[in-house]
Formats: C-alpha cells, structure tokens, sequence
C-alpha cells in the first residue's frame, strides 16, 4: 500500500479498497498502522490519502519476475521508442539493476541475451522528441514547431499538446493548432525542428486523449 501511495500524488480509499480486493474499513486500519510506523501520511478532502512530499522510501527489493518484465519492456523501449526514452529508460533500469541481488544480476544478464525483436524496416524513430514532449503535455507549456506533411511541405506550427498517441506504427502528438484553430494530429518523425515556449496554454478548457480518440475508427 505504501508504494501505490508513493507511485501517485493522491488515491481515494475506496480506489485503494478496490485495487488490493479489501474493504474501505481496512484500508483505515492500514493507514493507520503506517503512520503510527511514522511514515508521513495526508490526506485532502476530494482528492484523498498521499505521502507527504519530502518522505524517501528507501529501494524496494525486487522479484525475479519483476525484473524480467522491466528486461522485456527494455527490448519494446528500443523498437518503438525515441532516442530520448531509450536514454532514459536505460538509466532507470540500471538503477533497478543496483539494488538486484547478484544471483539475480547474474540470471537477468543471460536472459537478456535470448531475448530479440524484430522490427519492420519502416519504423524508425530517429529523433529525441518524445521526452520533451513529456515534459510539455505536463507543464502545459506550447510548443513550436516546424513540421512536414505528408506532401512533403514544411510549415511553422503554434501548438498546445494535450497528448502522444501511438498508432500505425508511428508515434502521434494531440495538439491545439493556434494556425489552424482545431485540434490537429502531428506525426512525430514529421516534425523537423522542437523548441518549447515555455509559455502557458492560452486555451483554457481542452478536450482529453481519451475524448479525442473517440473519433478514430476501431483498427487503431
């Protein structure tokens, strides 16, 4: 319970009651017992139960199985990723690597060698956009951009990203259009140059991901 706390900002205990099968009445019960351990629990009306930012909860300990998911989620992080999240990614994982026992260490690296993907020869994410991308989603930051379509035009672009969507194989930012006014679909090995504003969205009430993709058809 303590490290579903800690992977969100806040989580209702009626969230936490379902997600671990038990009652709201022993979620209470819980809480409790980690707070009077001395672990900083809040809570806030509407929003719910948290850790107080500021508390470190030393590294956690790892099963085998769990690091052999995050090994194979390396392999998917490399074909289907840009070279931002691969950077990244490799960083974390070496991280998880660090606290492995060595038994352990000794068997993820010999996994890691009969474990392949093959990737069409179309997909290629050459480009370090998708990390930044993050990054502006989050702080509602505009992007400037200078994108080509699919005929071939370059053409400046203002946008709000609301979203990254991946489908057909490419990697797709959701996006408020200050040109076209309407949200608009960027393909993002089409765009050519990336700088963030670092301005706030001058749109105030946008759609969600979800929203936005209740317009796509069903074989994406």
């Amino acid at each position: 319970m303590l490290v579903l706390l800690q992977s969100k900002k806040h989580m209702s205990a009626e969230d936490i009651a379902e997600k671990f099968g038990i009652s709201v009445r022993t979620v209470y019960r819980d809480i409790k017992a980690l707070c009077e351990q001395g672990i900083p629990i809040g809570f806030e009306p509407h929003k719910g139960y948290g850790v107080v930012d500021g508390y470190f909860l030393p590294p956690v300990s790892f099963s085998s199985a769990e690091a052999n998911a995050l090994l194979l989620m390396e392999t998917i992080v490399y074909g289907f990723a840009d070279k931002s999240i691969v950077e990244h990614y490799t960083t974390a994982l070496n991280k998880v690597k660090a606290v492995l026992r060595n038994s352990q260490k000794e068997k993820l690296e010999a996994l890691n060698e009969n474990i392949r993907m093959h990737i069409p020869a179309f997909v290629k994410n050459d480009f370090e956009f998708l990390s930044s991308i993050q990054d502006a989603i989050s702080q509602k930051h505009i992007l400037d951009l200078d994108y080509k379509n699919n005929k071939e035009e370059l053409n400046h672009r203002q946008v709000e990203p609301i979203g990254l969507l991946f489908y057909a194989m490419h990697w797709h930012l959701i996006a408020w259009c200050h040109l076209r006014v309407e949200y608009r679909d960027f393909r993002v090995s089409r765009i050519m140059k990336f700088r963030n504003t670092g301005m706030p969205f001058r749109k105030e009430d946008h759609i969600s991901l979800n929203d936005f993709m209740k317009n796509f058809s069903e074989n994406y």
